[in-house]
């Protein structure tokens, strides 16, 4: 079952790592979704390709005109200085608790649980994120583990780009799943 008639945003801003963004993205297109790039940026944003900056994307969608009732599911790539900066604002914040607040389907990697912390959508989940930030997701209350994937009730996460297959896959079962009524958090 292919996930066309599915569409996916993935929240991403200056400095997300470039495979987990570019890896997910032409995963999803080639299992027919309609996949935009959401950012609080208008026309390109830059990833972190190893130890510097990497190749550019086009924003499909400002994140002001974004709305997650118009999306399936939502990916958060990583890397240390995109999910640094979407923490701090609250439109990103708002737009990940929606899917949360209606039981859509959420993957984070690497860096990207920090978002979540900052969402306030992690307590009571079992988790897995890079290994730096684990008393970070500890501390705001979730089961973090060392694992390639989690998937706790539609809420999917791992650990670092080596994790990329896995990671992918979980995307794609729990899109083509649909709402998860666990998933739910208080609005």
């Amino acid at each position: 079952m292919k996930l066309e008639n599915k569409k996916i945003a993935i929240l991403a801003t200056d400095g997300f790592e470039k495979s987990e963004l570019f890896e997910p993205l032409k995963a999803l297109k080639n299992e027919g979704a309609t996949v935009h790039v959401v950012s609080p940026k208008d026309g390109e944003i830059k990833s972190w390709d190893t130890d510097n900056w990497g190749e550019t994307i086009t924003v499909d969608k400002v994140l002001s005109e974004a709305n997650a009732a118009d999306y399936n599911s939502l990916v958060l790539p990583g890397g240390v200085i995109n999910p640094d900066l979407l923490r701090v604002n609250t439109n990103a914040l708002s737009f990940i608790r929606a899917f949360f607040e209606t039981g859509k389907p959420v993957a984070a990697i690497c860096h990207a649980p920090w978002l979540l912390v900052s969402a306030k959508v992690i307590e009571n989940r079992k988790v897995t994120s890079y290994k730096s930030i684990k008393d970070d997701i500890k501390n705001a209350g979730a089961n973090w583990v060392d694992e390639e994937v989690v998937v706790d009730q539609g809420l999917v996460t791992s650990r670092n780009p080596d994790d990329l297959p896995a990671f992918i896959r979980k995307i794609i079962e729990e899109t083509r799943e649909g709402k998860h009524d666990e998933q739910v958090v208080d609005a």
